[in-house]
Order: structure tokens, then sequence, then C-alpha cells
């Protein structure tokens, strides 16, 4: 199953080893929109919901924003879609000949989401996979995203259609995987992670959500699902702990209230500083 993924059953691969692997690789590549030009793509998975892909998501693009660099979010959870409402944006996409126009936030990290096509926010999307993988394809060949240092896609939850179709369409730098800390979630992460691995997709790090939460008397981390399994998960499949973050109602509120850019992200400030430094190792 590996082997056809990766298209190694090629003639061409056969040949010429890697160098075919990688020619079949670019092969199945949709096209970006030609009016678009993205330097980095970054995935953010997880194996199950739930477990704050989203927040993530936006927390990493609003510090690559503060960088100084032009980031977009391409929010690939066509069925529960959240990008959207973490930053206020009420305002529907629009298009012309050239494509879709992509919504702004505040400080111009670049939207799309289908939230932004919906007649109304809370409108359900009730479609087949195949569907729900075409509409993330056009998000990456229609909508015209101009100049992108960095392209976060907020992945839906698994590894099904829609996974599969972003890891075998879009030229992904590298994927970040989003965990917290209940045992059966160790099982979930290794999904993520073998499936990456199997796509030849670097995994740049790992991100725990609802790692604890501080008492505010006394300052103490209460521990509030167990002790967590992420060393132990990042020690086992060799890949980096990028940071843990708290549950803070303080978050909550913010997103609620569609201010999150607001919100001063401290707990990926290294992780942001680790994946600049990985992808631009990568690229280079």
């Amino acid at each position: 199953m590996a082997d056809n993924i990766k298209g190694c059953t090629d003639d061409e691969c056969k040949k010429e080893s890697c160098e075919g692997c990688e020619k079949n690789k670019k092969n199945m590549y949709e096209d970006l929109n030609a009016y678009s030009s993205i330097k980095n793509v970054i995935g953010v998975v997880s194996g199950k919901g739930g477990v704050g892909k989203s927040f993530v998501t936006a927390m990493l693009a609003v510090l690559m924003s503060r960088k100084g660099y032009k980031v977009g979010i391409l929010d690939a959870d066509i069925t529960g879609p959240s990008i959207p409402r973490m930053f206020g944006i009420k305002k529907k996409a629009t298009a012309n000949e050239l494509g879709i126009i992509p919504e702004q936030t505040d400080n111009n990290i670049k939207l799309m989401s289908v939230n932004l096509l919906l007649p109304q926010e809370d409108a359900p999307v009730i479609w087949r996979g195949p569907m729900l993988s075409n509409t993330v394809k056009q998000f990456w060949t229609e909508v015209i995203w101009e100049e992108l240092d960095y392209l976060f896609i907020d992945m839906p939850p698994g590894t099904g259609d829609v996974p599969l179709t972003i890891f075998q369409s879009i030229p992904l730098d590298g994927i970040v995987i989003v965990s917290s800390p209940q045992d059966l979630v160790s099982m979930i992460v290794k999904k993520a992670y073998h499936m990456a691995k199997q796509m030849d997709i670097p995994v740049l790090g790992l991100v725990e959500n609802m790692s604890y939460v501080k008492c505010p008397d006394c300052g103490k981390e209460i521990k509030l699902f167990g002790e967590s399994k992420l060393d132990e998960i990042s020690n086992e499949i060799g890949v980096d702990i990028l940071g843990r973050i708290p549950i803070d109602s303080k978050i909550a509120k913010l997103v609620d209230e569609g201010e999150f850019e607001t919100f001063a992200c401290d707990y990926l400030v290294e992780a942001a500083e680790i994946i600049e430094k990985k992808v631009l190792n990568d690229n280079k």
C-alpha cells in the first residue's frame, strides 16, 4: 500500500531510484493558483478531533506574522471550520475572473475557509468525501494567495480522504502533530506520525494542548488528564516536542469574541522559532 502511494512501482521510479520517486510525487501535486507564490506550507494534524488543531494553527500563524512574515491559513476542516470565528471574520469571500479572494485579519493574515462561502456560518456541510477533497484542492488552485512566506493548513482529524488528498496534492514542507495528555492520544499521535512517514512528509514536532491548568491562587500546575505521555512518545518516534499549552480561560474568551490576534501566544514562541529554523534548513 505504501509503495503504491509513493509511486514506487513505476518503471521510471525503478530505473532512477529516489529520483523517480521524487518525480512521481511532484507530478501528483496540484498547480498553485497562477497569481500566488507560497514559500513554505505547514500542515497541522491530529489523528482525532477535539485536541486543538485550529487553536495551534492560529497561534503559529499569529507568531509567524509577528516575526514579519506574510502568512495565510487554509482551513481544510471543511465540515468543522472554526478559523474565521477565531479571528472575528464574518465577511464572505469574493471572487473575480482570476480566482477567489481570501479574507484578511486585522494584522493581514489571509484566510480561506468554507465558512467564508456559506450563506450563514452555522449552515452544515453535508458532503461526501470526494466533494470535501475537491474543495480543499480548490482552496489551493483557485484562491489568490499572492505572496506568502508561510501557509498553515488546518487539517481535519484522522487519516481519511481529506488528509490523504492534502498529502498527495499539496507540497507540504512539514507537519506539526497536536495531541492532548490522555493515554489514548499516544496511539492517535502514532497513527498521524506513521501516515506522514509513509507519505514522505517531514514531521516538524509535537504540540500538547490542555497539558495542565494553573491554579489562580498558588500557581500550581494541575494535571487534569493525568501525567503526560508526550516525552515517552517523543523518544519512541524520535520527534521533538515543540511546546505544551495549558487550559486557559482567557484564551477561550478571546476565541469566542473573535479576538484571538490580541493573545500573546507565549506558549508556542519557541515552537515557531524551531519550525522557522527547520523549514529554512530543509529548503536550503
